[in-house]
């Protein structure tokens, strides 16, 4: 499908070539990819692209309303080498210079996502202008949680609406979270805005009430953004350490999920932090890619702990008087009235009185019928987790065996854009080792981006990969503990190149 005419792209080059050679030039664009026979939508999904050049370089910034860049969801493996290639052809660009990050929302894209991609690059590549840069940060601390929750009893589970939590008093401590929004302000001559790019964490998979198709916090987050700076600017979400990051109040059943407040409040966060930020002439634009052979992990002795395990709470299931629609007026009633559940308390007396203890008897016999219904339960959910967790084992040892190979090739991007120093991973990276690599790079302007240039599941830490079958991260994984090491010496050697 040809793009515009050749004349606007000849006009475009001719203008890049008529600037001044250390001009830093860009431009930025949107497509809608809403898939709009998938079923009701509430907000557009879309593709955005923003085009950078320097004298000696181009670059070009992907970000996809999509739940993952190949692997799961509409997105296909074939997407990011299919677009990288367009783009070789047509405008002449690197492919390695080509990132493309999804904002992990699971709304549904069109199937032709790749096309619009493409489609989307070259409106911004024929939008080229004279841009200054400015980089800072902002916070926002209010829209999300650590969904892992460590239990007295040293286990470690998350918090997922494929299983129930725990009893509140098992629970003894919440993990972290990154607070900071890493912002680049790109502003034209005139001084309006042209494109801001910002990177946090947290899985945006709220919802809105109706259920329908959206792209949740941060596409409203985004549209907060340029509705209110206007002149066209394009928001761009990149999405960071978010792999054990949920939104707010994820279990909430007392009120619709609705993402659009949370949305809100990270819009206005970025344009708190955007009045700070003064723009300068700045062409400093680097671009490093390589790839980086990671160990798989064999998950076979932990799935036949967890097959055992699934066996012997099968056999604590033990029969029970009770239903559901016993067990809840009777638990009520008995927390109603401790003391005297089954009738008055002149009741009990004149069962003493008479020398009997009918009533006391018949409180006995129920009290321990919810004793066995509740821990019926408890097993059940215990169960669930199990079960939810082994399907991801086994699906994952699977494709270790089918593979043929106990290591795994991922592409690592490191980017410099002015002040702002970028590392990438295509794994949904637990929001510690975001927070170690800025630690230990010791550089406020530094960020880290997951869910980029490809999809390998989660990325936990070493430590919680000890809890594997405990929670989703650790289950849905095919790394070995000791990736974690390797690829944070290796995002830190990338930065002190940039």
């Amino acid at each position: 499908m040809p793009f515009r005419n050749s004349f606007a792209l000849l006009a475009t080059l001719v203008l890049c070539t008529a600037a001044d050679a250390n001009e830093f030039m860009a431009g930025a664009a949107k497509v809608d990819i809403t898939d709009r026979e998938a079923g009701p939508v509430n907000d557009p999904l879309h593709v955005k692209a923003l085009v950078i050049r320097s004298d000696a370089e181009t670059f070009v910034l992907i970000t996809v309303d999509a739940v993952a860049i190949g692997e799961i969801g509409r997105i296909g493996n074939d997407y990011l080498p299919s677009v990288r290639k367009r783009l070789t052809a047509e405008l002449g660009i690197k492919p390695l210079n080509v990132m493309a990050n999804a904002s992990h929302c699971h709304g549904v894209v069109r199937r032709d996502v790749a096309e619009l991609t493409v489609k989307a690059v070259h409106q911004a590549f024929e939008l080229l202008e004279p841009v200054s840069v400015g980089f800072g940060l902002g916070r926002e601390d209010r829209i999300m949680e650590n969904r892992r929750l460590k239990l007295k009893s040293g286990r470690t589970i998350d918090v997922r609406h494929a299983y129930a939590l725990p009893p509140d008093d098992e629970v003894e401590e919440v993990g972290p979270v990154d607070p900071a929004i890493g912002v680049l302000r790109l502003d034209r001559r005139d001084g309006s805005t042209l494109a801001v790019v910002y990177n946090f964490a947290c899985h945006p998979i709220l919802g809105v009430p109706s259920g329908a198709n959206t792209a949740d916090i941060t596409g409203f987050a985004s549209q907060v953004i340029e509705e209110n700076l206007g002149s066209g600017a394009v928001a761009m979400f990149v999405q960071g350490c978010g792999g054990d990051i949920n939104p707010l109040a994820y279990k909430e059943v007392d009120q619709p999920r609705d993402a659009e407040p949370l949305g809100n409040r990270l819009g206005l966060s970025v344009l708190r932090a955007l009045r700070h930020i003064k723009c300068q002439p700045d062409d400093r634009l680097a671009i490093l890619n390589e790839t980086l052979t990671l160990p798989r992990g064999d998950r076979s002795e932990r799935i036949f702990q967890l097959e055992a395990k699934q066996e012997q709470l099968l056999e604590n299931l033990r029969g029970t008087t009770l239903n559901l629609k016993t067990f809840i007026p009777l638990t009520i009633k008995y927390k109603l009235a401790e003391e005297f559940p089954s009738y008055y308390s002149y009741g009990y007396l004149r069962d003493r009185a008479a020398g009997r203890n009918d009533l006391e008897q018949l409180d006995s016999n129920n009290r321990k019928a919810m004793r066995d219904y509740t821990q019926n339960i408890r097993t059940m959910e215990e169960l669930t987790r199990v079960q939810t967790n082994l399907r991801l084992l086994r699906k994952h040892q699977a494709s270790m065996i089918d593979s043929g190979k106990r290591t795994i090739d991922v592409e690592v991007m490191g980017i410099r854009i002015g002040n702002l120093k970028m590392i990438t991973f295509p794994g949904e990276l637990t929001v510690q080792i975001g927070l170690n690599i800025k630690s230990r790079s010791q550089d406020p302007d530094t960020l880290v981006a997951g869910y980029t240039n490809g999809y390998i599941y989660y990325a936990p830490t070493a430590e919680q990969l000890q809890n594997v079958g405990g929670a989703q991260e650790d289950s849905d994984c095919i790394l070995a503990p000791a990736w974690q090491a390797l690829f944070e010496t290796k995002a830190l050697e990338m930065l002190a190149r940039l």
